[in-house]
């Protein structure tokens, strides 16, 4: 990976058809800052999450792809960008071609496929987007993430991991399947030992190198936020840490060594597992720890206005680490962020994503939250199925 971001692209135009509430969309854009504001379901955080899809995985929001598809349409849907790249122009689109239309649909039966190309020709999935662009976003269903479940937290992470190594998300995928697979032999063949052997050595080899990855990650930007944070920041810098059994032995012991002991691990709770019904010891059960960092105190037991701080913070770092890891500076996507900051922190807010240098997509319902951006940022109204300048052409 690149020590320095280069130049950042930008999406000079976004074309939807059929996606969730857009018939067909064609919208050029000419600004590093896009604002779409407009009433509650006009259909903002549609075209957020239509741009999130060129990035391994489900979108912002976890859909599954059918669901994306406009309710009135033919069940499929297509959605393609035109970057405007320091290297050249280079057009990406992908979405959900109805059964029938390609080889893989027919042999796949009646099932719907999801189709990546780049400049015309197909691509295998959408990890191949990760040469051209990357994509961090923040959202407001992340608004309890210090306070809620580790499983969230777990998903968050995964999300930063796979923002700078784009097969982090193949490598998660496999691992959850050979828990499954482990978690039925435990519970229907507990005695096949060869087969129980197969797959721990499997589940270990997947185990070691997510932990890794995550790891690595999270100290990465740990030590990003500790070197460029600033103390009269409206954003306080966070301190994180990883908890679990195997997160210790992989920051312990080498990545061949760790293998070996989560193995022996699994072999020896397979009684425990069995009884529980799953897993009980791996990157399944680890947690991210997060510290406001200027207080010393736990993240979830800050005030809610310091815990939306906090989290834009870390959002931010972790654009700035994207763009040192990848050498891509990311776009930025902002879902009803502006709305709950006080004016300081909204200025502050606006000129932390202008330093980022790429491309940043906000919403908003009311206008007057982008109002400083005036002649700064392409300011849009949304309406169902229909974008437009805010003040007309």
């Amino acid at each position: 990976m690149s020590s320095a971001p280069v130049a950042a692209s930008r999406i000079a135009r976004l074309i939807l058809q059929d996606f969730r509430t857009y018939a067909s969309l064609d919208l050029t854009v000419s600004r590093p800052l896009v604002a779409l504001v407009g009433e509650n379901g006009a259909g903002k955080t549609n075209v957020l999450e239509a741009i999130s899809l060129f990035m391994p995985g489900r979108g912002l929001r976890r859909a599954e792809l059918a669901e994306m598809a406009r309710n009135e349409g033919p069940g499929s849907f297509a959605v393609s960008v035109t970057l405007d790249a320091p290297y050249g122009e280079h057009r990406l689109g992908t979405g959900l071609e109805p059964p029938g239309e390609t080889a893989r649909a027919s042999r796949e039966g009646s099932r719907a496929s999801r189709v990546c190309r780049i400049d015309g020709m197909t691509a295998s999935s959408p990890t191949a987007f990760a040469e051209y662009l990357r994509i961090v976003w923040l959202t407001p269903d992340l608004d309890a993430l210090f306070r809620g479940p580790a499983g969230d937290r777990r998903r968050f992470l995964d999300r930063l991991v796979l923002a700078v190594d784009a097969e982090h998300g193949t490598r998660v995928n496999a691992l959850e399947r050979a828990l499954r697979s482990r978690n039925r032999v435990l519970e229907e063949n507990p005695d096949d030992r060869l087969w129980l052997d197969a797959l721990e050595r499997e589940v270990a080899e997947l185990a070691i190198a997510v932990a890794a990855a995550r790891r690595e990650t999270v100290e990465r930007l740990a030590s990003l936020i500790l070197e460029t944070r600033e103390e009269d920041s409206p954003f306080p810098f966070a301190t994180m840490g990883l908890e679990g059994d195997l997160d210790t032995l992989v920051a312990t012991l080498p990545a061949v060594d760790a293998e070996d002991r989560y193995r022996a691990t699994l072999r020896d709770y397979r009684p425990r597992d069995r009884a529980a019904g799953r897993t009980l010891v791996g990157p399944q059960a680890s947690d991210l720890l997060v510290r406001h960092g200027p207080k010393d105190i736990p993240a979830n037991t800050a005030s809610t206005g310091e815990q939306k701080a906090l989290l834009i913070g870390l959002v931010l770092a972790h654009a700035r680490l994207v763009a040192s890891m990848s050498g891509i500076t990311p776009f930025v996507l902002l879902d009803e962020v502006a709305a709950h900051l006080d004016p300081r922190r909204r200025a502050g807010l606006f000129a932390a994503l202008e330093s980022l240098g790429g491309q940043v997509w906000m919403t908003g319902a009311d206008p007057s939250l982008f109002a400083e951006l005036e002649g700064r940022a392409d300011v849009l109204q949304v309406s169902p199925g229909v974008i437009e300048p805010l003040n007309g052409p």
